[in-house]
């Protein structure tokens, strides 16, 4: 049976208005989507990995922006179920309707995959570094987002460094997310890299906000 969202008509203009209106939405607010998925997703256990993928790519063509977040909740609950071939065939819909709000939770997606299949990180990592898509791009600098003592700081230089100078606020937003996070952790590192890298006004400002304090 195909399964179906129940929007609210209150929620769905401030919604929209909230996205740049760039999308669609049934209006539904994410702690409602979740109980309406929680079936779905619970199911979601017993199929093969084939079938997982197909109905993640077919929630992902669906007009209305919640049906992409429950794809990506589908992804986000059956990652490890994956092989990496498996998990590569999603990255073509990662590029499509691509807005901050699902590339960000695809991210998650990836960077959990690397975290629980370490010896797969450099290769994941590669497919999103110095990619043609600027969302790509995006997750290659904020792909090691949650990672403290794991964190490669190599692999986050060349992330930073292939989009240093880009105009495009989205990376240079990332640049300072992904600087700032790992402050918590190695504020010497990162203030090391502001000190010998000429970052934007935006990207420094992100990151040094723990190291003023």
């Amino acid at each position: 049976m195909e399964f179906k969202l129940l929007g609210q008509e209150v929620n769905r203009e401030p919604m929209e208005r909230y996205m740049k209106n760039k999308f669609p939405f049934l209006g539904i607010k994410s702690p409602d989507r979740k109980l309406q998925e929680r079936e779905l997703l619970k199911e979601s256990r017993n199929w093969d990995t084939a079938n997982l993928i197909l109905e993640i790519q077919t929630l992902y063509q669906k007009p209305e922006r919640e049906y992409q977040y429950v794809a990506i909740d589908l992804a986000q609950r059956n990652y490890q179920r994956f092989s990496l071939e498996e998990l590569k065939t999603l990255l073509v819909i990662v590029d499509q309707k691509a807005w901050w709000d699902t590339v960000d939770s695809w991210r998650k997606v990836f960077a959990s995959y690397a975290i629980k299949f370490p010896e797969h990180k450099l290769t994941i990592f590669n497919w999103f570094f110095q990619n043609e898509s600027m969302w790509l791009r995006r997750i290659s600098i904020i792909f090691q987002l949650t990672e403290k003592e794991t964190l490669d700081t190599e692999m986050l230089t060349e992330a930073i460094e292939t989009d240093q100078y880009t105009n495009e606020f989205f990376l240079q937003k990332a640049i300072g997310w992904a600087l700032r996070n790992y402050s918590k952790v190695n504020p010497g590192w990162v203030g090391d890299f502001i000190a010998t890298h000429e970052l934007s006004n935006l990207a420094q400002r992100e990151a040094s906000k723990y190291l003023d304090n």
